[in-house]
């Protein structure tokens, strides 16, 4: 790896959170908050962290390992950055709970250690969904976007970090492409914001949900969340947003560019995706009308509602779904390992991955009674090969395995088994409420330190889909690295001599 071309590009990141938190210090100089000190000084201490980056830097090729290196420690960077608002401003006492909450709020999580979010100042506010927003999509596009201008390229950096099993060009420069998505982000984050405006939420917080539904994040700046807003008409309109959020933005790209919705029902993931939605809605919807009935538009409307939010990751909630069945608690459980589509902002593993897993246990099935049969695996009109289903199966594995693993490290530190499970599943599928002690209505201020260092590490790999962050941990990287220093060593005492 290349020390100089990480330092410097990770410099350049720095300082775009830095201009990030100029936005909520202006907010908070107009409304004259107590937060005004806190968000200034993390502007300048990121600015200045970016300055230094740079200057220790260096301007030299990079390679693919540097794009893990930097996917990796950008996500570490900036929530160690971003967790300085609630930290100086005295919001969260604690540095681990200012750490668990900004990156909570990059990774797209949405688990919250605030107690009273109503009560924060509205700068503060403003950067606790803007960090959703921002990660998203994903910092690291929007900075390959802009890092050519400075001479530093980018294809490492969204090869390391594009979510799902493979990543889509929409232009033949890739700079153009990561422009593309961000536009498609924020043209639809505008309509969302509108929408919900014209249902009578206040501009402010329509702006701020806007942020958390596109990104699957789920902050709100309601204690009740979506509960907070009983209008039908809001809460139909943040379902269709949060769908949209779980789907390809490939999709909505060339929706948007044809004029025409062909796109969509052509694609197989985002069928499977749809038909996901419709059947976990419709077995819900059935059992809470036979439970409880409380009419039948607010039985679909909160169905439908808890579905695609945990099913995307968003994490929103309209319903306190303890309250349902234990089958409906289970059903949720599994479906946030679902996540959105490929190419989406939603976590999980990606319904193209479980999708194509499920057509290749078909196929097995038809080999072991024909053996003979020679079955090419499809998706669409493309051949899947061995190396992609190879690939899949491995991360399949290793995200059970980190699931098992989480949660019995959380019960080993005193959480109860449905809690331990649950937040270990939340977590990695950054999804934000479980269940148990960390259910919709509660929040995850009374874990133990080591359990929300746990959750955090688990956020990070759930964002980054795993492998970026084992490759680094690999014992023959650093190897290699080691004896790449003994080597340039050896060459400058050489020299000296």
């Amino acid at each position: 790896m290349n020390f100089s071309t990480i330092s410097r590009t990770l410099g350049f990141i720095a300082l775009l959170l830095g201009t990030s938190l100029l936005i909520p210090t202006a907010i908070s100089a107009v409304l004259g908050g107590p937060d005004l000190v806190a968000l200034g000084a993390s502007a300048l201490i990121s600015a200045a962290v970016g300055g230094g980056l740079i200057f220790l830097g260096g301007k030299e090729e990079m390679g693919v390992r540097d794009g893990f290196a930097i996917v990796t420690a950008t996500w570490l960077l900036i929530s160690l950055l971003g967790a300085l608002p609630y930290w100086l401003s005295g919001i969260l006492s604690s540095y681990t709970d200012a750490f668990f909450e900004a990156m909570s709020g990059f990774s797209t999580t949405g688990a919250t250690v605030v107690r009273d979010i109503e009560a924060l100042p509205k700068g503060i506010l403003f950067w606790r969904s803007f960090t959703q927003w921002l990660g998203g999509m994903g910092i690291i596009v929007l900075t390959a976007a802009l890092l050519p201008l400075f001479g530093v390229g980018g294809l490492q950096l969204l090869n390391a970090e594009a979510p799902g099993p493979t990543f889509e060009r929409l232009a033949p420069r890739l700079q153009e492409t990561a422009k593309l998505l961000w536009g498609v982000y924020v043209l639809l984050s505008a309509a969302e914001a509108v929408l919900l405006m014209a249902g009578g939420m206040p501009p402010f917080e329509a702006v701020l949900h806007a942020f958390t539904t596109m990104a699957t994040g789920g902050f709100s700046p309601k204690n009740a969340s979506i509960a907070a807003y009983p209008s039908p008409y809001i809460q139909w309109v943040i379902i269709l947003f949060m769908g949209l959020a779980g789907t390809s933005f490939s999709l909505h790209y060339f929706a948007l560019r044809r004029r025409s919705a062909s796109s969509y029902w052509e694609n197989t993931e985002f069928r499977f995706y749809l038909s996901m939605i419709v059947s976990a809605t419709a077995v819900t919807t059935l059992v809470i009308l036979w439970r409880a009935p409380e009419g039948v538009e607010r039985t679909i409307r909160d169905a439908a509602f808890q579905v695609v939010s945990i099913i995307t990751g968003t994490g929103f909630v309209t319903a306190d779904f303890e309250h349902w069945p234990i089958l409906l608690q289970t059903l949720l459980l599994f479906l946030m390992f679902f996540g959105g589509c490929s190419g989406s902002t939603g976590g999980g593993m990606k319904h193209m991955r479980l999708f194509l897993l499920f057509r290749q246990s078909a196929a097995q099935m038809v080999k072991l009674v024909h053996p003979r049969a020679v079955k090419e695996l499809f998706l669409g009109s493309q051949i899947v090969t061995e190396d992609v289903i190879a690939g899949i199966q491995s991360f399949f594995f290793l995200y059970l395995t980190l699931w098992v693993v989480g949660s019995l490290a959380l019960t080993a530190l005193g959480l109860d088994i449905v809690t331990g499970i649950s937040a270990a599943a939340s977590a990695l599928s950054n999804v934000g409420p479980a269940l148990g002690a960390v259910g919709p209505t509660d929040n995850y201020a009374g874990l133990p330190d080591a359990a929300k260092w746990l959750l955090t590490a688990l956020m990070l790999m759930g964002r980054l889909e795993i492998f970026p962050v084992l490759v680094l941990l690999r014992r023959e990287t650093w190897r290699r690295l080691k004896l790449r220093a003994q080597a340039t060593h050896h060459r400058r005492e050489t020299w000296r001599r």
